[in-house]
């Protein structure tokens, strides 16, 4: 019995649809770092690298519009070697050398520390990402880094938005653009408005060097994945509904919601008043469920 393949895809057509995602994602890289003014000029720009698609991506993405850009910025690779067992340290540092990259290694054994402090069966994001944020901060303090540009794209955004929904009780995401807590350091996620599917396509397109996260990322047990098999769900019902729902997230009307340290019901009156010098006069100090805390 003979087996019917598929037809092959002509190279001259694979060519011209890779162009055309890169093209577009480049597109959609660009209006973000716009929208949000992630890059100015004289900008040092420190590109965190995990061996992941997503980050290579980015860095593929930004060297790319480097050379057309409208300001001059700077570009280099930091990656944040944490001793997993296993990890091929030169990958990264090969494949920078190659693309002509600055690339600067951060050795920390993150991996002995997570593994050593977090108990069997619990999830090790929490403690590894605030080990890997002070690593790279402390670095990026000590080498004059002016923006911190991290691999979240548009699905992680929307995933972190239901994790606060459903676990924390807060309406919050990843925003674009960040300052830290210190006001030290000013994170960028230029992949802001780009698709993971589309990540995907053009980092096998690209044949970046794929390294896998053996720590974190293979626990099956993150409330993380599941977020993802529930959006993932929906936009295979419902195609286009992420990006309705991540328009959503750019498009909030604070006066709809209920937070009235976002908007100032309060000073709403039905005669269209701006301010009522009595309007907690009614609450009662003694019960602590209505009492008013500045936040």
């Amino acid at each position: 019995m003979s087996t019917v393949h598929a037809p092959a895809i002509p190279l001259r057509k694979q060519t011209h649809e890779a162009a055309r995602l890169a093209k577009r994602l480049r597109h959609a890289v660009g209006r973000a770092i716009a929208d949000f003014g992630m890059i100015e000029d004289g900008d040092r720009v420190m590109v965190c690298l995990s061996g992941g698609k997503d980050s290579w991506t980015l860095l593929d993405l930004l060297l790319s519009l480097k050379a057309k850009a409208p300001v001059r910025f700077e570009l280099a690779a930091v990656n944040l070697d944490q001793k997993q067992p296993g990890f091929p340290g030169n990958v990264i540092p090969d494949y920078c050398r190659e693309r002509g990259v600055p690339c600067h290694v951060i050795e920390q054994d993150t991996y002995s520390v997570v593994t050593r402090v977090v108990p069997e069966g619990k999830t090790m994001c929490s403690l590894c990402s605030r080990l890997r944020r002070g690593a790279l901060y402390a670095f990026a303090e000590r080498e004059g880094v002016t923006r911190i540009a991290l691999g979240h794209h548009r699905d992680d955004i929307l995933a972190t938005f239901f994790l606060n929904l459903f676990h924390g009780g807060t309406l919050k995401a990843m925003p674009p653009k960040l300052l830290s807590d210190d006001g030290r350091h000013v994170v960028i996620r230029p992949l802001a408005y780009c698709r993971e599917s589309d990540i995907a396509a053009h980092a096998a397109q690209r044949g970046f060097p794929i390294i896998p996260c053996n720590l974190c990322g293979s626990q099956d047990n993150l409330q993380r994945k599941q977020v993802r098999r529930m959006l993932d769900g929906w936009e295979r019902e419902h195609p286009g509904r992420s990006e309705i729902m991540f328009r959503a997230l750019c498009n909030i009307a604070p006066s709809q919601l209920a937070d009235p340290k976002l908007f100032d019901f309060a000073a709403l009156g039905a005669s269209g008043e701006t301010a009522r010098p009595d309007a907690h006069a009614w609450l009662d100090g003694r019960d602590s469920a209505f009492e008013i805390r500045d936040s």
